[in-house]
């Protein structure tokens, strides 16, 4: 059964850093998925923030290109996202998801591509 699991969120001034974990356990396929996703509030929309495959081919939001940096360690099968100069407006719940199905340019952010989903941790920035 696959698992995600993320974590490393926290409070920050703006300008401050913080690298979020996402370990995915239980997978035998050999394509992967990893995308990182934002909400502000339940009642908003899930966004999707970055995007990294098993090739290590990437892609983010606009709004985030440039300070953040996802990154991938194979031999922990763990994903990194690095976010340098936090905005207030990077507050959310930042979840982690994965998936195993081929996907087409474009909808690497799309959160109806992901099935499995981690719990969220929760990143706060002060101006």
């Amino acid at each position: 059964q696959v698992h995600v699991q993320d974590a490393g969120g926290g409070s920050v001034q703006a300008g401050g850093s913080l690298r979020l974990s996402c370990a995915v356990s239980g997978s035998t396929y050999p394509r992967i998925h990893i995308g990182w996703f934002r909400q502000v509030s339940s009642g908003k929309k899930r966004e999707g923030v970055a995007h990294i495959d098993s090739n290590g081919r990437t892609s983010y939001k606009a709004s985030v290109q440039g300070r953040f940096t996802i990154s991938k360690d194979n031999a922990k099968n763990t994903v990194y996202l690095q976010m340098n100069s936090l905005k207030p407006e990077d507050t959310a719940m930042y979840y982690c998801a994965a998936d195993f199905s081929r996907k087409t340019v474009g909808r690497m952010l799309n959160r109806y591509e992901y099935n499995y989903w981690g719990q969220g941790t929760q990143v706060t920035v002060s101006s």
